[in-house]
């Protein structure tokens, strides 16, 4: 699978799933169009969701100031929303397969639950 990325003009989002509490902190693939992290932080007064912004910010060679969970801070799947990238090198820095991109016009990812 691909995963699923809105390019919304200087920016990116895209939804991941986060499995806290794990071994090791590691960028584990992509299952349906969702991006799955794994962090060892708990997800206890937003520890996990502060492993997440800095795992993501390591692998994208990025500020973590420029990466915002713009859905979903008290759930698993989240809405990333990434400034500063585009869709091609989104999946280049995380070593992923291209995927359809979707524009503001063309369809929205929905927000995580």
């Amino acid at each position: 699978m691909t995963l699923a990325v809105e390019d919304r003009g200087g920016s990116v989002r895209f939804r991941i799933k986060v499995q806290a509490r794990a071994r090791r902190e590691e960028v584990a693939g992509v299952r349906g169009d969702v991006l799955r992290l794994r962090v060892t932080a708990p997800p206890v007064e937003g520890r996990a969701n502060r492993a997440v912004v800095k795992l993501l910010a390591d692998c994208l060679h990025l500020s973590p100031g420029s990466i915002k969970i713009a859905a979903g801070e008290r759930c698993a799947v989240k809405l990333i929303e990434v400034a500063g990238l585009d869709p091609a090198t989104l999946h280049a820095r995380l070593g992923l397969r291209p995927s359809s991109v979707r524009g503001r016009r063309s369809g929205v990812i929905p927000e995580a639950v």
